[in-house]
């Protein structure tokens, strides 16, 4: 039986080029499943400056399989205390292999490494896979999961971080 080709998770900058499927795909994702009135996706994949995404504020973490992108995200300094997730994106033909989890196990421990105690995120309304993620992964809804999620818009998560990022201790 041939072996799967191996995944490798590597830190980036903004401007690196293995960064360029994430955003496609995210612009594709976003304009299908909202639209795109006068360029709001492009508006809001740029709306936060590069630096937000380097230590010692945040990292943009993709994730390699035989040399191409198959998934990515990002952390950003929310507040003192807490990194906002950013940008969690899978390509649409490797989904369903917990590659999502293993960015947020990735972005986890990037936020311990950089002294964050919490995290803090939104999915949109039409995200319902990320919704199902988010809570599997032992984000706590900010928001009443039995409301319409179009009725609340973007629907906020938050999760405590373990004091150390031995693998006990972060489990997704």
């Amino acid at each position: 039986m041939p072996q799967a080709p191996a995944l490798t998770a590597h830190t980036v900058l903004i401007g690196d080029p293995r960064l360029a499927p994430l955003f496609a795909g995210l612009t594709v994702e976003y304009t299908q499943r909202y639209g795109d009135r006068n360029g709001s996706v492009a508006q809001e994949l740029d709306r936060f400056p590069a630096h937000e995404f380097t230590d010692p504020l945040g990292r943009f973490v993709i994730l390699e399989e035989a040399g191409q992108t198959v998934a990515g995200g990002a952390l950003r300094r929310y507040d003192q205390h807490t990194a906002e997730l950013k940008r969690i994106w899978t390509h649409k033909d490797h989904r369903r292999r917990g590659l999502a989890r293993r960015v947020l196990l990735e972005l986890e421990r990037a936020a311990i490494e950089l002294g964050y105690t919490q995290l803090y995120l939104t999915t949109g309304p039409r995200q319902p896979e990320a919704l199902k993620l988010y809570l599997n992964a032992g984000y706590q809804p900010q928001f009443d999961l039995t409301a319409d999620p179009e009725s609340i818009g973007h629907l906020p998560f938050t999760k405590q971080l373990p004091a150390t990022t031995g693998d006990a201790t972060i489990g997704v």
